[in-house]
């Protein structure tokens, strides 16, 4: 795998950390906090090039590139050093579970920020696209195609204005949650994503501020 990141490693104040930099790991879509590592420069220049987040494990006492043996690697998205240059904050892209007990993060149990949520949600609907349509309602859907979860869609606008108008909460609250379902669905069928959405919202804001 080749790499695609930028990053300048030339202000790290390798002398602070006695050469082992402490590095987190989070998630890119959710921002989940996966792991905790420590990398020294050659495990950096590693990461940098292979495009797999690679770490010096203290235990091994050899650079460790995460899924060497299991295959669950993290791409690596972005990086970035914190204000003092003595520690890093990585996202990454999971292949299968992070933590070597199976869970998703070795922090597993820690609270998910509701709108992380939609995140994992999106990766759930993404791989039912190849799914046997018998097996599931998202796989259903996603074999009628186009025009069929459009219609879903705006069944589901439709319900939630209507909800609105009555001020009921509690049936506003269950036709959005449906209606962020099949939107996401709608998304991905036509190749897109809740990201690409969110940029624009992003560059809309800063043409209006």
């Amino acid at each position: 795998m080749t790499n695609s990141v930028q990053f300048d490693a030339s202000n790290l104040d390798w002398a602070k950390v006695d050469g082992l930099m402490p590095v987190i790991v989070q998630h890119v879509f959710t921002g989940v906090v996966l792991m905790q590592g420590f990398v020294n420069e050659e495990a950096l220049q590693q990461t940098l090039a292979c495009g797999h987040v690679t770490f010096f494990s203290r235990t091994k006492q050899r650079l460790w590139t995460k899924g060497e043996s299991s295959g669950h690697f993290l791409q690596l998205r972005a990086i970035t050093t914190d204000c003092d240059n003595d520690c890093l904050l990585i996202a990454a892209e999971p292949i299968g579970p992070t933590c070597h007990k199976g869970t998703p993060s070795c922090f597993d149990g820690h609270p998910l920020p509701p709108l992380a949520f939609l995140a994992e949600l999106e990766q759930i609907l993404a791989g039912r696209k190849s799914a046997d349509p018998d097996s599931s309602y998202t796989a259903r859907l996603y074999a009628k195609g186009t025009k069929r979860i459009a219609q879903k869609v705006g069944e589901e606008g439709v319900e939630v204005a209507l909800a609105a108008m009555a001020k009921d909460r509690e049936e506003l609250i269950n036709e959005s949650a449906d209606l962020l379902y099949h939107l996401t669905v709608l998304l991905q069928n036509e190749g897109l994503t809740l990201a690409d959405v969110v940029t624009r919202l992003k560059e809309r804001h800063q043409i209006a501020h």
